[in-house]
């Protein structure tokens, strides 16, 4: 029961509270509006178990020669394979329906998603520069949904912050795991396109990524729209100044060789990133009220 809890990779979850930023940054925290995204996150914390067991199938030689990710339940045998072959479409109907009992847009969205996810598991992930571009294309798919969820109109400004920054930490993911394989002296990352003399390009498309998604919250900030929700916009430039901190320290950490191969999982776990998050979290509130 443990091993297959595991498999189901709760942590990952924590991803999908990008469901709730639509209703939070547009201030529309009401019953009305929480239920049905709270529906919407449960649907996808179903789907996203779904493909993560699946994609777990579709790389286990990969991952029983992977120094971490070899202990994974079905690499280390933990987990039965047959249990495999039912867990993954059953999660994901059931999230699907899930998705669709809230609304038929949220259904949509959470359907373009796992197609999206399970084309990923397939074969995009071993495409050069698409993967990276999916896989920011999944993050921003969460905070949709929760605008669809929510029915409540997702901002321009807020789609082109998380392509952006997420473009970034996906090719954040793909340099820590360069790095590590440089550090063992291989050259390729198994199942990836990607080889250890990319490192310099992805170095420069990760940090201008980073800081292009600094600069829309810069723009957004002096924008007419911000005057609708920010009594006191101009708090919002603290945002800026802890973002930009935060972004930069964890470029020099992957460049270090002291990054998780997923950076996101490593922001939620890292002591300085929570802290960095209290603070945005505390100036974005001090600047919406009167």
């Amino acid at each position: 029961m443990r091993a297959a809890l595991r498999a189901l990779r709760p942590h990952q979850w924590l991803k999908n509270f990008l469901i709730f930023v639509p209703m939070v940054l547009g201030h529309q925290l009401t019953p009305a509006a929480g239920l049905p995204v709270f529906e919407a996150f449960a649907a996808f914390c179903l789907i996203a178990s779904g493909i993560y067991l699946f994609n777990d199938l579709l790389d286990l030689s990969a991952d029983r020669s992977h120094p971490r990710k070899s202990g994974r339940p079905f690499a280390s045998g933990q987990l039965r394979i047959a249990h495999g072959l039912w867990l993954p479409p059953s999660l994901v109907a059931a999230g699907l329906l899930l998705a669709f009992s809230v609304n038929t847009p949220t259904g949509l969205v959470a359907a373009i998603y796992a197609l999206l996810s399970i084309s990923y598991s397939c074969g995009i992930k071993r495409q050069l520069v698409l993967d990276i571009a999916a896989l920011s294309l999944l993050y921003t798919l969460r905070i949709i949904c929760g605008g669809a969820a929510g029915e409540i109109d997702v901002s321009l400004w807020l789609l082109a912050f998380s392509m952006f920054i997420f473009l970034a930490l996906a090719v954040l993911k793909r340099l820590a795991e360069l790095i590590d394989l440089y550090g063992r002296s291989e050259v390729q990352v198994p199942g990836r396109a990607y080889l250890i003399s990319d490192r310099p390009v992805l170095s420069m498309v990760a940090i201008a990524s980073g800081y292009i998604a600094i600069l829309v919250l810069v723009l957004y900030i002096n924008s007419p729209e911000v005057t609708l929700l920010y009594s006191h916009p101009e708090l919002l430039w603290g945002v800026c100044l802890v973002m930009l901190y935060w972004f930069t320290r964890l470029a020099m950490l992957t460049l270090r060789g002291e990054m998780h191969d997923d950076p996101v999982v490593f922001a939620i776990r890292d002591r300085p990133s929570l802290i960095c998050l209290a603070i945005i979290g505390t100036l974005g509130l001090a600047g919406a009220l009167p």
